[in-house]
């Protein structure tokens, strides 16, 4: 079975991160090949980077990113929920990707984004971001907008299209997952 992390990447107050990642939580929960957890970088409260040497040359010491080491590493691959701020990732899940380094790979990633042209600017950067960590990041993706897949801006109601879509989503995350899988070795708890 694939354990899939759902990583929510937004920690400030009123976010929506947290509901769409328990809503690809709830997709995940009817599959027989993979099983979805979720992964909340509220409860993660990591430091900003900060590091002498990035962590591919020295793993931190710092017990909050032990932590946070420990739990990707546990995980063969990611569904990665961002808003799109500035353009691009908040800052909290930036950090979140840079404090780690070989935790990451050869873990594949699927894209879930939302804003209100759908967070597609965001997915874009963090494609590049996970590439450099060698996490590929599935095709599909999923763009939900805050004009149609929520009510008033708030509660999320995707439609019947965007579950299609994060199905998609998942079969590929899935199959590259079980691909890669002798890629990936037990990683160390640092």
């Amino acid at each position: 079975m694939i354990r899939i992390g759902v990583v929510a990447g937004s920690t400030r107050p009123g976010r929506k991160a947290d509901a769409v990642a328990r809503w690809v939580c709830d997709v995940a929960a009817g599959r027989t090949d993979v099983t979805a957890e979720l992964v909340d970088l509220a409860d993660h409260p990591l430091p900003h980077f900060a590091e002498a040497l990035p962590p591919s040359m020295a793993p931190s010491g710092r017990p909050a990113i032990r932590r946070w080491g420990s739990t990707v590493a546990a995980l063969d691959a990611f569904v990665f929920v961002t808003p799109e701020y500035n353009h691009s990732v908040p800052g909290v899940l930036k950090d979140a990707i840079d404090a780690l380094y070989q935790e990451w790979h050869h873990k594949p990633a699927g894209l879930v984004s939302y804003g209100v042209h759908g967070g597609t600017r965001a997915a874009e950067h963090l494609r590049l971001v996970l590439g450099q960590v060698s996490v590929p990041v599935v095709r599909s993706q999923v763009a939900l907008s805050l004009h149609t897949d929520f009510v008033a801006f708030r509660d999320l109601r995707p439609g019947p299209h965007q579950r299609e879509a994060m199905g998609t989503v998942l079969d590929e995350v899935a199959a590259w997952a079980g691909a890669l899988r002798t890629l990936r070795r037990p990683q160390p708890v640092r």
